[in-house]
């Protein structure tokens, strides 16, 4: 995540964590990101690709990354073609606020394919409660006319939404309210804001209401463990009921989905360790992680390290593993273990049952979640595996007998219909008959 004017942003986010890193640099007179910087950065994310690689991803991000304006992009796109490999394709990601779009931000994103990325908390009394700008004003009428540009300038975007202690009590209401934006990609992040992250809140931005809780200081806007499952169990059952399947995609379902087929998770909160993640500042220092931008957490400097030598440094893997290895024997033990890992080990601050320290603050509501969906994205799976979409759930019987996948016993070896190693075993499974009674 390329954070090219760092912690500077227009809006003043009472929950936002990234603002209080301008205290990091102090002295500084600008936080922009210099040309020579950016074409190293360029250079050398491409460079530490792995040979054979067809796709190259880049993350824009802040702070407010459209405070640096169009010209600097059009600098990035001049340096990743520079050093693009023959025949490589290269992708921008831009997350903004939105507040500052026009008709030249318009036509740009559209021109060169960005996909950008609209923090939006909900309705406008909803989204004003915390969104607000330096002048304490709310945010929203400048979200929803940058939204506006999008469209006419048919930019795609997803919305990112911040879930709270208010909006997670309506999530009905707050995905029908994404979907009237023409947004069909959703993404939710839950605010967890305890300890550290609460101390440095500032008299502008103050902390708000908070209370204590098993020796855990834990702010109440933040969203409580049950709400943040029946917010995710609410938006389901939404996405469901309306029959949104394959027309609105939620990012903690494709994953879901995905995780259940085998796949890993595309989200590091889910990945069984982390650490790729990683974060770079404006003038070049490269953090663990955006969660973690602290001196502890510095890998280097691109001017005197290469990106591949800081990712692949034993600080960054011993980073990464400690996500996995420092689980409590509570999450090693759970039956739900393989989506969770524990979660992000940023929100680790709870005691287990049995006092052992390291159990996330939304353990009871992702564990809701997984509980509540998992019989259908089960369902979604074989549809899939089947050839068809996983819309096509609810219709999943009478697929599996148009296939002719005879219901008999596992216990009876494989079926008398004849069929190759790679076709579906006849027990049902779903495996392919190599891997199961034809063994």
């Amino acid at each position: 995540m390329v954070k090219p004017i760092g912690p500077i942003c227009n809006l003043d986010c009472s929950y936002c964590f990234y603002l209080e890193k301008e205290a990091m640099y102090p002295g500084s007179h600008s936080f922009r990101m210099q040309k020579t910087l950016l074409d190293d950065f360029v250079r050398g994310y491409i460079e530490s690709q792995p040979e054979g690689t067809r796709e190259v991803h880049f993350a824009w991000q802040g702070g407010e990354p459209t405070l640096m304006g169009v010209d600097f992009f059009k600098l990035a796109l001049e340096a990743q073609q520079r050093h693009a490999r023959p025949g490589m394709e290269i992708h921008n990601a831009l997350q903004t606020n939105g507040t500052r779009l026009d008709a030249d931000w318009g036509n740009f994103l559209h021109e060169h394919q960005f996909l950008v990325g609209i923090s939006v908390d909900g309705p406008e009394e909803v989204h004003d409660r915390y969104r607000f700008d330096k002048a304490g004003k709310g945010s929203y009428a400048d979200v929803i006319r940058g939204i506006d540009v999008l469209r006419a300038a048919e930019v795609d975007f997803n919305t990112l939404t911040v879930v709270h202690h208010e909006n997670a009590e309506d999530p009905v209401a707050t995905y029908d309210f994404l979907k009237s934006l023409g947004s069909t990609f959703l993404q939710f992040i839950p605010i967890v804001e305890h300890d550290a992250v609460l101390e440095s809140k500032t008299e502008q931005r103050p902390l708000g209401d908070s209370r204590e809780e098993a020796g855990v200081k834990v702010a109440l806007r933040s969203v409580q463990p049950e709400q943040w499952g029946r917010f995710l169990c609410g938006v389901f059952d939404r996405w469901l009921e309306v029959d949104d399947v394959g027309k609105i995609y939620v990012q903690h379902f494709d994953m879901q989905l995905g995780m259940v087929m085998g796949q890993p998770a595309s989200v590091c909160v889910h990945s069984e360790t982390c650490g790729r993640a990683v974060a770079l500042e404006h003038n070049g220092d490269l953090y663990s992680c955006d969660h973690y931008v602290s001196p502890e957490y510095k890998l280097g400097n691109l001017a005197q390290v290469s990106l591949a030598e800081m990712l692949d440094s034993d600080a960054q893997r011993e980073f990464g593993n400690a996500k996995r290895d420092t689980l409590p024997g509570a999450c090693k033990r759970c039956k739900h273990l393989r989506f969770c890992w524990g979660a992000c080990p940023k929100d680790r601050i709870r005691r287990t049952s049995d006092g052992e320290p390291g159990l996330a603050w939304l353990c009871e509501g992702y564990f809701e979640f997984y509980d509540h969906t998992l019989p259908v994205f089960q369902q979604m799976a074989e549809c899939v595996r089947l050839g068809h979409p996983p819309r096509d759930y609810q219709q999943l019987t009478k697929i599996q007998e148009a296939v002719r996948i005879p219901r008999v016993d596992r216990s009876a070896g494989a079926s008398s219909l004849r069929r190759g190693r790679n076709d579906p075993c006849g027990c049902g499974s779903g495996e392919k008959y190599k891997k199961c009674c034809g063994r």
